[in-house]
């Protein structure tokens, strides 16, 4: 397997929807806590992009063993399209598995069962996301278990990691991360739903009946912009409770960027031309916002 075939394997281009949240993460960590910790983040980093890689390589395993349209499975799906061994795809996913496991396993030993439950339930939902009876990457869940969990979870995991045993388990903590995690969440779910927009008729041709396929593309869309805009809010709302520094409004900025990319999904669902407007979105939404938040951190 070549360098660019295992780079499209495992997803790598979409990695910023991880390392994004981990990145807000740990400046709320800083700005609200005054600590990181840097051994016990940057071992989690590594379980984090290599679990992720995981569900990526898993993801593709699974749509390709259980694709119905031959077409799909032949000539789009990267392991029919490249001829890829399945015994070697499968030894790939061991390895990124069981490397992200142990190193999740070493950290729960230091810090405690809370990041053994938060752990678990992340890998739960990467393992199932593709794969049983009732995949949920199939069903009108895929969006919210995508986004709550790369979106929120990452950044919650990384919160704790950085403060415990000092973190404090109540309702406004966990609020506080949830909202300055919104903005990801939104963005990241979003992601999900752009693809599934753009993949409508040949997920229903494979038997997967996504969240678009029950409320239809101009519902899909509606949300599509309706998220954005609560993405947005979210950021303002941080700032006015004193969770944020107030140059996280620097992010608003990117407003008639978003308003053109959500305009061009309007126009038309393809997933050559408008799919990356999601990514746009994530992308520099995300970016926007930690470079704000930072920047916040930096100056006195």
């Amino acid at each position: 397997m070549s360098l660019p075939i295992f780079l499209e394997l495992v997803e790598v281009k979409a990695k910023t929807a991880s390392i994004l949240p981990f990145l807000i993460g740990m400046c709320f960590s800083y700005y609200a806590y005054g600590e990181v910790r840097p051994l016990y983040v940057g071992l989690y980093f590594i379980a984090m992009l290599l679990f992720n890689m995981f569900v990526d390589v898993w993801d593709n395993y699974n749509d390709y063993r259980h694709a119905v349209d031959l077409d799909y499975q032949e000539k789009t799906n990267i392991i029919g399209r490249e001829n890829l061994s399945l015994p070697v795809v499968e030894r790939l996913m061991l390895v990124l598995f069981t490397l992200s496991l142990f190193i999740g396993l070493l950290l729960s030993w230091f810090l405690g069962w809370p990041l053994l439950v938060m752990g678990g339930f992340c890998y739960a939902i990467g393992i199932f996301y593709s794969s049983g009876p009732k995949p949920l990457s199939n069903l009108p869940l895929g969006e919210i278990c995508s986004g709550f969990t790369m979106g929120f979870m990452i950044t919650l995991i990384c919160v704790y990691l950085n403060t415990a045993p000092h973190f404090i388990w109540n309702f406004q903590t966990l609020v506080q991360i949830f909202l300055i995690a919104l903005p990801n969440t939104l963005w990241i779910a979003n992601l999900m739903l752009a693809n599934n927009l753009c993949d409508k008729e040949e997920d229903e041709r494979n038997h997967r009946y996504t969240l678009v396929h029950y409320i239809g593309i101009k519902g899909g869309l509606y949300l599509f912009a309706t998220a954005n805009g609560v993405a947005l809010l979210a950021i303002v709302c941080q700032t006015w409770l004193g969770i944020a520094p107030p140059t996280c409004l620097l992010s608003l900025l990117l407003l008639p960027f978003i308003v053109k990319q959500t305009k061009l999904l309007y126009q038309k669902q393809v997933k050559s031309e408008t799919f990356p407007c999601a990514i746009k979105i994530l992308a520099l939404g995300s970016t926007m916002h930690v470079l704000t938040y930072a920047l916040g951190i930096i100056l006195p």
